[in-house]
């Protein structure tokens, strides 16, 4: 008897399925809350930090050479 017919016959292959269903809600899930309207203004905010000297300034100035 080989390693392939005990796999085959315990009857494991619901779970591949239960793991594809639970990952396909979980990236809906991520894709959704990404495209929210109410998280617009955040994701805009986040979108200029790495560039915003403003925030440089507030952190201390960390982006710029100390004399």
């Amino acid at each position: 008897m080989k390693l392939s017919d005990i796999m085959s016959a315990s009857g494991l292959s619901g779970y591949a399925e239960v793991a594809l269903v639970l990952f396909l809600l979980a990236f809906l899930g991520v894709v959704v809350s990404l495209f929210l309207p109410s998280r617009q203004r955040t994701y805009e905010r986040l979108r200029h930090l790495p560039i915003d000297s403003e925030s440089a300034d507030a952190r201390g100035g960390e982006d710029t050479p100390h004399a």
